[in-house]
């Protein structure tokens, strides 16, 4: 059998993400009907269904689910290659493909790009962007070399040196009657409006919010999800309502009559770790992290080694 196109396996991912004609093709630059026949000819080309379609609805088969699983990881690898011959078309040796969040602090990201290597003068770092969890899938996976990743469980698969420990930030409007606290504890948030990044931003973190919560006998008066900080304000201002945010996503929002504060549970931190994979021999990989850990620690951060590294 034939391998599909990439431009099939891209049709299908957006169309598994968007779960919806339109959206997805206007992601791809496509109109809906030239999208309807790319998963028609990739459905045809494999001989089953990727998608269950019922007028507006559309839905992943099982087989479909894990197509797009696999599809992911070939178009980034493909990517990849593009990406890594380019620059060493462009005078770069050695490319190094790291994995970063939406919501890493900046600062981090500025320092990883800033590490030099003496033992490889043309090495060039390649970021890419996704949510932790992925990230962390994809270091395992292989595709890519390292990431930061944040909230992230601990995983045998992974090693990780440690950047960085922040607490969540509740946002709020700034008549809000708990902007004069210095500080939130679970408690306080019982029976407000809440607002949560999705369960697919981060499934540990979501679920440990609730578990948190139950433990304590807190709770919601409703929940309300975003994709994006972006889209926080206006429920905060309509709603009164209290965001769950990083460090770095309630910064962008606090302005236009939004403030934030500092959540004080000790059980709910935001752990910021630079992840390899146990089983890396690379030498590049481990010169870097090292590197990194040396970095961070002459501008006084905190980098606890928890890396097998090489001498």
């Amino acid at each position: 059998m034939a391998l599909p196109e990439i431009r099939l396996l891209q049709a299908a991912i957006a169309l598994a993400e968007e779960l919806n004609f339109s959206r997805a093709a206007e992601r791809l630059h496509l109109t809906q009907p030239a999208l309807s026949k790319q998963i028609f000819e990739l459905e045809s080309q494999l001989g089953f269904r990727l998608f269950e379609r019922n007028h507006q609805i559309v839905d992943l088969t099982d087989a479909g689910r894990a197509f797009v699983e696999e599809a992911r990881d070939a178009v980034f690898h493909a990517e990849r290659a593009v990406m890594a011959a380019k620059a060493v078309f462009n005078g770069a040796d050695e490319i190094l493909n790291v994995g970063k969040s939406a919501y890493t602090d900046p600062f981090l990201v500025s320092t990883l790009l800033s590490v030099r290597l003496p033992l490889f003068p043309g090495m060039r770092v390649k970021l890419w962007s996704n949510y932790s969890n992925e990230l962390a899938h994809q270091v395992i996976a292989g595709t890519l070399d390292l990431a930061l990743t944040t909230g992230v469980p601990d995983n045998p698969k992974l090693s990780v040196l440690k950047l960085a420990e922040n607490p969540f930030y509740i946002a709020m409007s700034l008549d809000d009657e708990l902007a004069v606290h210095r500080e939130l504890h679970m408690e306080n948030l019982h029976n407000r409006n809440w607002i949560l990044l999705g369960r697919h931003a981060n499934a540990h973190l979501y679920d440990l919010i609730q578990l948190i919560a139950s433990d304590q006998g807190v709770s919601a008066s409703d929940i309300h999800h975003v994709m994006t900080p972006e889209e926080v304000p206006e429920l905060l201002l309509e709603h009164g309502g209290l965001a769950f945010l990083p460090p770095n996503a309630a910064w962008r929002i606090a302005r236009d009559g939004i403030t934030m504060r500092p959540l004080a549970e000790d059980r709910l931190r935001l752990v910021t770790n630079l992840a390899m994979r146990s089983d890396s021999r690379s030498r590049l990989v481990n010169e870097f992290v090292k590197a990194t850990g040396r970095k961070l620690s002459s501008v006084g951060q905190s980098a606890q080694r928890k890396l097998p590294l090489a001498g």
